[in-house]
């Protein structure tokens, strides 16, 4: 098995978590009352139960890193999350801060917030 690390976000509600990331194309590989595990191919998502969490004041996070950005923005812009930057959930499209790579993100119903950054600098 190739080593790996997988990031640890939180969920309020894991069918509202699960449906939201499911339309983004991860399914659930594993479920019981307190813990979650989402893939997409090689992109693991894993989710602790947090049913008290105020999304507006969440400052969970993580950074997905794919070779093909681009691709997975549009898949992810056809499904319709908003792109208000105060909304939660929001899908906010590509931008550089400094000399960081490309990146574009995706803040999910319970605030999370996933840098998705191109691996192509």
């Amino acid at each position: 098995m190739t080593d790996r690390i997988t990031a640890n976000l939180p969920s309020r509600d894991f069918g509202v978590t699960a449906g939201f990331y499911g339309a983004m194309g991860f399914a659930v590989d594993y479920r019981d009352d307190g813990w979650m595990i989402l893939s997409r191919g090689p992109l693991v998502l894993e989710f602790f139960s947090h049913p008290d969490l105020d999304p507006r004041s969440s400052w969970f996070s993580a950074c997905l890193r794919v070779d093909d950005p681009d691709a997975l923005l549009d898949d992810w812009q056809r499904i319709g999350i908003a792109s208000d930057t105060t909304a939660i959930p929001r899908l906010v499209g590509f931008f550089k801060p400094g000399a960081a790579p490309r990146m574009f993100a995706v803040v999910d119903p319970d605030g999370s917030l996933l840098r998705v950054i191109d691996n192509r600098g």
